[in-house]
């Protein structure tokens, strides 16, 4: 065999590695790409409600400038803001009728758990009630994401608790909203909050965590209306 053969053999070769590192590399995107199921993607509400306390509130900033606002404006969903100022759990508990399941909820990003630590709750009950308020929205045949505060190694116990949570109850997970912004003076208007900068960020970080399933839940409704 002449010299021109074993070069032909040696370029076979490196095509065919090539095609299989391709093959790899494709399948595992594309199972790296899916989304894992998550409860009431059929969800038929209207609205997206953001449930929290003083982040979700936007304590700090004009309400159109809230990470709820923003996210509407990014959206062009209906985007209801029930936070309130210094809630914890337990709170965002005993107003979940009236400020989310009468408002037609399609999903509700749930953000709790600050409060609970500055007052010491314990985690256990923080955890009882974000389940029980995701039984309240799943019963109501809505999805639910929840919102993690974390960053580092502040609130590092709600990061697992939440994302256990949301990977045993068909929920989205959207870790660490805060990261690079509760380290950056210029992204805060206090010490703790964010200003019209953090929320934008935040907003954003939850738009692109929830607009896939928005849009399947789109792309549902759409086929069985017709």
């Amino acid at each position: 065999m002449g010299k021109d053969s074993s070069l032909f053999i040696v370029h076979s070769s490196w095509i065919k590695a090539a095609n299989f590192i391709l093959a790899l590399f494709l399948f595992f995107g594309i199972i790296g790409c899916q989304k894992r199921d998550i409860k009431n993607i059929d969800s038929k509400g209207t609205n997206i409600i953001c449930f929290g306390d003083s982040i979700t509130f936007g304590y700090g900033v004009d309400p159109d400038k809230s990470y709820p606002a923003v996210l509407a404006g990014i959206t062009q969903w209906q985007v209801i803001n029930a936070g309130v100022d210094g809630d914890t759990s337990t709170d965002g508990l005993n107003r979940i009728n009236k400020d989310v399941l009468e408002k037609d909820p399609l999903l509700v990003v749930i953000e709790f758990g600050g409060n609970d630590f500055l007052k010491k709750i314990p985690k256990t009950q923080t955890a009882e009630n974000v389940n029980k308020m995701i039984d309240h929205i799943h019963g109501r045949g809505s999805m639910v994401a929840l919102l993690d505060i974390s960053t580092g190694i502040l609130l590092s116990d709600y990061h697992k608790l939440l994302k256990d949570i949301a990977s045993e109850r068909g929920a989205i997970f959207i870790p660490k909203i805060l990261t690079g912004i509760i380290t950056n003076p210029s992204m805060k208007s206090d010490f703790l909050h964010p200003n019209e900068n953090g929320y934008a960020v935040i907003a954003q970080r939850v738009y692109r965590t929830i607009i896939p399933y928005l849009n399947r839940n789109f792309t549902l409704k759409s086929i069985a209306s017709k």
